[in-house]
């Protein structure tokens, strides 16, 4: 699976924009068409709107009908996600959510480099933090909590090293586990910048920031 990523990972660009989204737009990523490609399992390539479910390991393409693909068939999609703002790309990885068999499904690539890749799957949790119809807004690559109508867009993270894939349990002392060799300057490089060991935006810094030491 080591080759599969590196070989086929592209190299992610995110492109920024500032703004704040309009409040009719009351929709999270998943529940919205996005312009985009699917690349599949037999080397085909489509291209339409792109909307994706990862409760399901789904992906549809609308282009004049409306297709729908499985993870099994496949490797991975891109979406330019105009709510926030950026390209974000989708790849199926063999990985068992429940602890039985590997099966593939959708893994969104944050950031990846020689030793270790971010990944991270978005769901909709219920909000009990009282924000109101909306909570504070970030853009890619920053994003904070999406508070809307009592729901937030939240996320859990994985990491993949040594040809496993790992969940983070978003516990500091587990980030320098799977971080391993590199506790003091990755300690040094979050408190400079301010960086918090469970946010999708500071995450990304400091897997990137990793994979930087071990080029050096």
């Amino acid at each position: 699976m080591k080759n599969i990523l590196n070989h086929t990972l592209l190299f992610l660009g995110i492109l920024l924009w500032t703004g704040t989204v309009a409040l009719g737009q009351n929709q999270f990523p998943s529940q919205i068409w996005h312009k985009g490609n699917i690349y599949g399992s037999e080397g085909q390539n489509y291209t339409g709107l792109v909307k994706y479910d990862l409760d399901n390991n789904l992906v549809q393409l609308q282009t004049d009908r409306i297709e729908t693909f499985t993870a099994s068939n496949v490797v991975y999609f891109e979406i330019f996600d105009e709510v926030y703002g950026g390209v974000r790309k989708f790849y199926s990885l063999p990985y068992s959510l429940n602890g039985d068999y590997e099966t593939p499904i959708f893994f969104e690539v944050l950031t990846e480099g020689e030793n270790v890749a971010l990944l991270c799957r978005e769901y909709i949790a219920t909000d009990s933090r009282n924000m109101g119809a909306w909570g504070p807004m970030s853009m890619n690559p920053l994003w904070g909590p999406q508070v809307m109508n009592g729901y937030r867009l939240a996320f859990n993270y994985y990491f993949f090293k040594d040809n496993q894939i790992q969940r983070y349990s978003l516990k500091k002392k587990d980030l320098f586990s799977l971080l391993s060799g590199y506790e003091d300057e990755i300690n040094l490089f979050m408190r400079k910048n301010r960086l918090e060991h469970d946010k999708r935006g500071d995450l990304l810094r400091i897997t990137a920031y990793y994979n930087e030491l071990n080029t050096n």
